[in-house]
Parts: structure tokens; sequence; C-alpha cells
């Protein structure tokens, strides 16, 4: 039986854990679909790689897609995905080790995402930096569809 998963809100050490594991993937180089800190990822494969390191294997399987996977049919899937398996915190509440989805468009679905590292910061695999980056994180806060928190799992709050 798996352990309950609780808010990370609050808990400093849990937030600091998961903002090292991200800050661990820097300079890995971007690669579409991948989420290998060695090989490559993208920006889907930064915060599933994460995921991986806090909690073992991912939750489903990744299915393939395409760099413009979710405007084709005008899917939400980033957004989607991370309401199934994080923790939705509203946009004034993001704190460090929070996920940020960001919409390049208001009238496209989200797809891009990013792990903030501080209060101004985001670690994300751009594929304009061909890498991981730690970035100024102004610059894409107009673009912020949706804030999430990856759960502790069980134990003391």
């Amino acid at each position: 039986m798996t352990e309950p998963m609780q808010t990370a809100i609050g808990d400093p050490e849990w937030r600091a854990a998961i903002v090292s594991e991200a800050r661990a993937w820097l300079g890995t180089p971007y690669l579409h679909q991948a989420s290998d800190r060695l090989a490559g990822c993208d920006c889907v494969g930064l915060v599933r790689g994460v995921w991986r390191a806090l909690y073992g294997p991912e939750p489903e399987m990744m299915l393939a897609y395409s760099p413009d996977w979710s405007e084709a049919r005008g899917l939400e899937s980033v957004l989607e995905a991370a309401s199934n398996h994080l923790q939705t915190v509203s946009d004034g509440n993001a704190q460090p080790g929070d996920v940020l989805v960001f919409r390049w468009r208001p009238h496209l679905p989200a797809k891009h995402c990013g792990i903030l590292a501080a209060h101004d910061r985001l670690v994300h695999a751009y594929q304009a930096a061909g890498k991981v980056t730690e970035s100024d994180v102004s610059h894409w806060k107009k673009r912020i569809a949706g804030v999430f928190a990856f759960p502790r799992p069980g134990g003391a709050r």
C-alpha cells in the first residue's frame, strides 16, 4: 500500500530537496521527449526526472508527442497531467519547489513548464537555450497558466 501524499506547503526541507534535484539537472542538453539527466530532456522530461528522484517510478507511461502536440488539437495536456499528479496551488502562492506551467500565447494550450528554484528563479529545459537552465522568472510570470506542488510522501507535515 502506498503512503498518503501530503502538501509540501510549509515544509522548507521538502521544498529544498525538490529545488536541489531540479538544479542537479542544470546543463542537461535539451532533447525533445527525453527525460535523462545525462542524455537530455525537454521541459516535461525535467519534471518527470525530478518526480522519479523524489518518488521512484512515474505514475503512468508517457506517450510520444510532437513539438506542437497540444496546439494541433487544442488540448491542455500539460495542465491536465499536472493536475492529475501534483497539487494545484493558486498563482499568488507559488513557492520554491513548485511546478509552473506556461502558455506561450493566451489562445494556445499551455505547453511549457519548469520548477521555481527561488521566488525569482526558474529551472527549466528551454529549447532556445539548448539545455536546462536557471532563468529570471519575471519574464515568464505573465505566461503562468497554473502552479502545482509536488506532494510530500506521507509523514508529519
